[in-house]
C-alpha cells in the first residue's frame, strides 16, 4: 500500500483569469491539486469527467451561468448530487428568489467576492475537505 497521500482536487470555475490565477496558485502553494474551467458549460463538463472534491464556483458565467451548472450536477449525477460547493460571486444576498434557488441547491458555502479574502476561502476549503 502505497504512502502518498492523494492531493485533493479543487475545480476553480470563475471567468475572470485574474482571479482564477490567484486561486490556482495559492491552492497549489497549500497542496491542493486544482483543475480550471472560465465558464460554466467548461465547468460542467470538466466536474462530471474528473469528479473533483471540491468546487469553486461563479454565478456570473458565460455559456453556463453558475446557478445552471449547479442545478444540473446536483439534478444529473449521483455524485453530483454531494459534491462540496463554494459559491464565490460579486452577487450579494438582496435577491429573494435567488437566495431560495441557491439554497435549494445546497452550496456549501456562498461567498460574496467583496466580502472575503483568500485566507478566508481557504479555510472554508480546509474545513470541508478535512
Amino acid at each position: 500500500m502505497s504512502n502518498q497521500v492523494k492531493k485533493s482536487t479543487i475545480l476553480i470555475v470563475e471567468d475572470d483569469a485574474t482571479l482564477r490565477n490567484v486561486l490556482r496558485e495559492k491552492l497549489a502553494q497549500e497542496g491542493f491539486a486544482t483543475l480550471e474551467a472560465e465558464n460554466g458549460g467548461q465547468g460542467f463538463e470538466l466536474a462530471l469527467r474528473e469528479r473533483p472534491d471540491l468546487i469553486l464556483l461563479d454565478l456570473l458565467l458565460p455559456v453556463m451561468n453558475g446557478m445552471t451548472m449547479l442545478r444540473k450536477l446536483r439534478l444529473e449525477s449521483d455524485w453530483g448530487k454531494h459534491v462540496p460547493v463554494i459559491i464565490l460571486t460579486n452577487l450579494t444576498g438582496a435577491d429573494e428568489q435567488r437566495n431560495r434557488e441557491i439554497a435549494e441547491l445546497e452550496p456549501t458555502y456562498y461567498l460574496v467576492k467583496a466580502d472575503w479574502k483568500l485566507e478566508d476561502v481557504l479555510a472554508k476549503i480546509r474545513e470541508r475537505l478535512r
